[in-house]
């Protein structure tokens, strides 16, 4: 009478290696106590999602504050939905966020010794371990066709039961290894499928590294390990590969947490020791007064890439992503003056327990604190990187004239409070464009914002007097001396504490004065210092811009 180590060979006759033989090509890592094997494991089938990028910087920083390894698998067993070259995308856009995996795949081949880390590229793992599973009675071909499962579905649902294929609803599990060799040999096609025996009626606990213990139903659904393609599915894989890789910690999104006791049955049925599990929690958005999660469809900032081609900077989109993985960053980061990610102290038991609203305030606020902290020549350097890519105008002034552009950058950025004018890369344009003659030269051709309670006669001779007067070359306040002198021979106070006593005595205050110089050269009545704008753009682009605005008025 045939049994189950028949039924086995028959299923796979040239699987010669045994689970004994992977423990041995896969021993156990001879790391530091207490250090975590972390991983990220995305599905090639598109963009970096923003949330996959908070779930990476989680198990890298896992991993790199316990002086263990943090190292990237490919997922690609679901070939309909694979996009071919996603993952090296991927595996560049985490690149350009710092983390970089220690040991996985990559673009150039693998790097590590659990490999492959390619899931397509370990089938001869995956039927190792079913072959043994099948002879244990622990798994089993089944030959349910699409037509035979919505049977079962529709019996589910006459019945009023929970939909699956368990129990007396497991049509093919109760066969015999007779009927199961029988049907193989007449050519029936087959899936492999996990025999649980779990009872839908118990409970399962583990101990979730984020959110404590967590009770949930027992499996007892025995569900495809192996697709009629030869690939496994994503729950028996993930079993294979997180024990043969010999991770500890696997960090993965909250929508997983309802899986886990089938991840946990298999565990058992193996025999293996399961790894910790930390179910992070999604970023979410508001619509219509609902929270919901980012969505790849809806949202333009679900893409990293998104972020990256407006210019954000990377530094700054992970302080964000920190602050939502622990409350207490931001409090950290007054106390040490600084956004790096890297030196703060994580802890993922503080992590929170409910989704994080997406906030681009927030984000807006960190990006330019990160910004406004980089040193000039590390922001110079990176912005030249953004404008090749992303902004060709830009790139091509950099190009042509690049001090200039980098003195630009640097404005108010020695003091203590430096300015913070920009959020993102891409804000720079806009904002300097004034310092470009050709561009000036557009802003001037539309009426200027002057203070209209100042006769334009008078905005002619400040300007003038300011070609004639003004000293280029000269500390601030030497310079701010000469424009009150200036000023004040026109007829504007060069006291706010006169102007505020008796206003109708003057043209206007001091302020007002400088400001027509800031209109002048800027179209502008906001602008950054406008010293260093006069430093930076010369004494001869000073002198014509305000010569030619003089003479329209």
């Amino acid at each position: 009478m045939p049994d189950n180590n028949d039924l086995a060979e028959l299923l796979f006759p040239d699987v010669t290696m045994t689970i004994d033989d992977l423990e041995a090509r896969y021993p156990a890592r001879n790391l530091p106590e207490g250090a975590q094997v972390t991983r990220f494991a995305p599905s090639p089938t598109g963009f970096l999602h923003t949330g996959s990028l908070f779930t990476s910087m989680v198990s890298y920083t896992v991993a790199k504050r316990s002086g263990g390894v943090y190292f990237f698998r490919l997922e690609d067993t679901d070939t309909k939905r694979t996009i071919e070259g996603s993952g090296d995308l991927l595996i560049r856009e985490l690149h350009q966020f710092g983390i970089d995996a220690d040991e996985g795949y990559t673009p150039e081949g693998d790097k590590g010794a659990y490999g492959p880390y390619k899931q397509s590229e370990r089938k001869d793992i995956y039927r190792a371990v079913i072959k043994e599973l099948v002879r244990r009675g622990r798994a089993y071909p089944d030959f349910c066709t699409p037509e035979d499962l919505d049977k079962i579905r529709k019996s589910q649902e006459a019945n009023k039961v929970l939909p699956g294929y368990y129990g007396v609803y497991a049509r093919d599990r109760n066969l015999s290894a007779e009927e199961r060799i029988e049907r193989i040999n007449a050519g029936t096609p087959w899936v492999i499928r996990f025999k649980s025996n779990g009872d839908h009626d118990r409970k399962t606990k583990f101990v979730d590294a984020i959110r404590g213990e967590i009770e949930l139903q027992d499996n007892d659904t025995d569900v495809v390990i192996l697709k009629s393609d030869g690939l496994p599915t994503y729950h028996f894989a993930h079993v294979c590969d997180d024990h043969f890789m010999r991770t500890t910690m696997i960090t993965r999104g909250e929508e997983w947490i309802p899986s886990t006791p089938i991840h946990l049955d298999m565990f058992r049925a193996l025999g293996w020791k399961p790894p910790k599990y930390a179910h992070i929690p999604s970023i979410m958005k508001l619509d219509h007064g609902n929270k919901r999660k980012l969505s790849k469809r809806k949202d333009a900032e679900a893409a990293v890439s998104y972020f990256i081609e407006a210019g954000y900077p990377e530094g700054g989109l992970l302080a964000y992503l920190m602050s939502i993985a622990n409350s207490n960053f931001e409090e950290w980061t007054m106390a040490n003056k600084t956004y790096d990610v890297s030196r703060f102290p994580f802890n993922i038991k503080k992590m929170s327990l409910d989704g994080a609203l997406f906030d681009m305030d927030k984000l807006n606020f960190f990006c330019k604190e990160v910004i406004a902290a980089t040193p000039i020549d590390e922001l110079f350097a990176a912005v030249s990187k953004y404008a090749k890519a992303h902004d060709e105008d830009l790139c091509s002034r950099i190009t042509t004239n690049g001090d200039y552009v980098k003195a630009i950058l640097n404005i108010e950025k020695d003091r203590k409070n430096p300015r913070k004018d920009y959020a993102k890369y891409g804000d720079i344009t806009p904002s300097i464009r004034f310092f470009f003659d050709d561009e000036w030269e557009k802003i001037v051709a539309n009426p200027l914002p002057f203070k209209e309670t100042i006769p334009s006669d008078i905005v002619a001779k400040m300007l003038l007097a300011s070609v004639e007067k003004m000293p280029f070359g000269v500390e601030e306040n030497d310079w701010f001396s000469a424009v009150k002198e200036i000023g004040g021979s026109l007829g504007f106070a060069v006291s706010n504490k006169d102007y505020k006593a008796n206003p109708s005595a003057f043209v206007g205050s001091l302020s007002d004065g400088a400001e027509i110089l800031r209109v002048a050269l800027t179209g502008s009545t906001q602008s950054p210092n406008l010293h260093e704008i006069i430093e930076i753009l010369g004494k001869e682009r000073v002198t014509k811009r305000l010569t030619i605005v003089a003479n329209k008025l």
